[in-house]
């Protein structure tokens, strides 16, 4: 009945899913509060902006997920407001809005696209969070062959084909290496007047390395795979302005200058969900740079044992935002709560066990770091394969998954080329309506106050 202990989890993400199913033999009710109705399998997103998966193939319904399990609710929902004090969680749907009680509360709701307090970029070079996100970019990289194809003048074309990723992370080599896979070999018979293998996509990083975290001889051989698929990498490269037609930046000796390029990819940076300073401000709380909240060793808000803060949210021990993090995590803060419902004591402080970091930088080639074993090239590339169809949720998008990567790594097709000019200018246009609404609103008030 309604005395059973209530658990609100928000976020759908790994964090939030893996920690609703570590609950499902406990006694109580889960109720999970997400603002959009499927788990995003983030790792892959990448292949579903070039073409390669479908976003079904990534974005399971998290309803479907979780269907055989009784105890878990899922409700639609952005959410807006936590209160502490009251413990309840205001979410907000086309409906208007829901409160949530909780007695326990685990807050997994991931992080956003950081551009570094430059949000105007993002109009011009879309980030790498969300479906929007990937099809989107889906639609401007198979979007500016299309345009290109058209140009009539050489200079503007060049600007078609050229591609900037901005990040030189796991998210933005991936990037890099499948849109150098498209120019130079899915594409290539495609066009009459265009020679796809010329276009140009450049890897930029203000760091002076590509993919810093996995140690100097796995990046200096990242470094050259990409170059050898003619990846132009820039390093120690800050960017300094993006618009329509370019990117401009400032290199280490403060030389500024500009690439022009009409596709640009943002991949650099992250910043946690907002959740976190309501968080912080409630509990005295402290938050890192990137606004991710400062918890104790067992994952819990300082001053608040029944709230968890996990995945991307949380900093504990510099651990780095990767879904493993967010998956142990999960299951950690499940596990505390079981034992307290047990009156059991709460046993070990939250311990990471680091199973690796891969990337994949092209086909038949990844690097993987696990433990004290650095491997380059193919083998590492069957360890990625194995690793991300395991995570993939359910029997169906492994098999498709499957199919299409065979598709596309053995063969040199794209199944998901499909792209529209709703899915490229949505979100622009939706936020200059809200940006306009919002500026009627404020002079509505200034009227009647001044009435």
């Amino acid at each position: 009945g309604s005395s059973r202990h209530r658990v609100a989890i928000i976020g759908s993400g790994f964090g939030g899913l893996w920690a609703t199913e570590a609950l499902a033999k406990a006694p109580v009710d889960v109720i999970m509060i997400s603002g959009t109705s499927h788990h995003l399998f983030q790792p892959l997103l990448y292949q579903v902006a070039t073409g390669v998966l479908s976003e079904g193939e990534v974005a399971p319904a998290t309803r479907e997920v979780l269907k055989k399990q009784k105890n878990a609710t899922v409700l639609l929902g952005r959410v807006t407001e936590i209160d502490l004090a009251a413990k309840k969680v205001t979410s907000v749907s086309p409906l208007g809005t829901t409160v949530t009680p909780y007695d326990s509360l685990i807050v997994a709701a991931g992080a956003g696209q950081s551009y570094f307090g430059n949000d105007q970029f993002s109009e011009f070079a879309p980030g790498m969070k969300s479906i929007d996100d990937a099809l989107e970019l889906r639609g401007r990289i198979f979007g500016s062959f299309e345009l290109a194809e058209l140009c009539d003048d050489p200079a503007e074309r060049e600007e078609w084909l050229t591609f900037v990723v901005v990040g030189a992370g796991p998210t933005g080599v991936e990037m890099a290496g499948q849109i150098s896979e498209l120019a130079h070999r899915t594409l290539r018979r495609d066009f009459r007047r265009i020679d796809t293998t010329k276009a140009k996509i450049i890897l930029l990083d203000a760091a002076p390395a590509v993919l810093g975290m996995f140690g100097d001889k796995l990046s200096g051989a990242a470094r050259e795979q990409l170059e050898s698929i003619g990846v132009d990498v820039e390093l120690n490269a800050k960017v300094v302005g993006v618009d329509n037609t370019g990117v401009d930046i400032v290199d280490a000796d403060g030389n500024e200058r500009r690439i022009r390029s009409r596709c640009k990819v943002w991949a650099a940076g992250v910043s946690a969900s907002p959740l976190g300073k309501q968080l912080a401000e409630q509990s005295g709380a402290e938050l890192d740079r990137a606004g991710r909240v400062k918890v104790n060793d067992d994952l819990t808000l300082p001053g608040h044992p029944e709230v968890f803060v996990i995945g991307d949210m949380m900093n504990l021990n510099n651990l780095p935002g990767v879904a493993q993090v967010a998956m142990q995590g999960g299951k950690y803060a499940a596990r505390q709560i079981i034992r307290r419902l047990r009156e059991e004591p709460p046993g070990e402080p939250f311990k990471y066990f680091d199973k690796g970091s891969m990337a994949t930088i092209t086909r038949f080639h990844a690097v993987a770091s696990v433990g004290k074993i650095h491997l380059a090239g193919f083998f590492a590339w069957v360890m990625w394969l194995a690793v991300h169809v395991m995570y993939l949720i359910g029997f169906k998008n492994r098999l498709t998954t499957m199919l299409h990567w065979a598709v596309s790594f053995i063969f040199r097709g794209r199944s998901q080329r499909t792209t529209t000019r709703q899915q490229i200018v949505a979100r622009t246009l939706m936020a200059r309506l809200e940006a306009e609404q919002a500026q009627k609103e404020a002079q509505q008030m200034e009227v009647a106050a001044a009435e």
